[in-house]
């Protein structure tokens, strides 16, 4: 899963420990999630969606090459 995370959350002038702390989680997770290597949960792409302003499919992605269909 791609991200832009990272770019969003800049945009709104929000650290990732104010980020973390408004979602309820740790700032290794919104470290992981900005770097690709956590993917979230439904509900949680949908919280982040709403602190930053977007909609899920802004923020988060599928990698087209790894998802072609046969």
């Amino acid at each position: 899963m791609k991200t832009r995370m990272k770019e969003y959350r800049e945009k709104t002038g929000i650290t990732q420990e104010q980020l973390a702390q408004k979602l309820g989680v740790a700032r290794q997770t919104i470290l992981f999630l900005e770097k690709g290597k956590y993917n979230p949960s439904l509900r949680l792409a949908y919280q982040i969606s709403k602190e930053l302003n977007a909609k899920i499919e802004d923020i988060f992605t599928f990698d087209d090459e790894n998802n072609k269909e046969p």
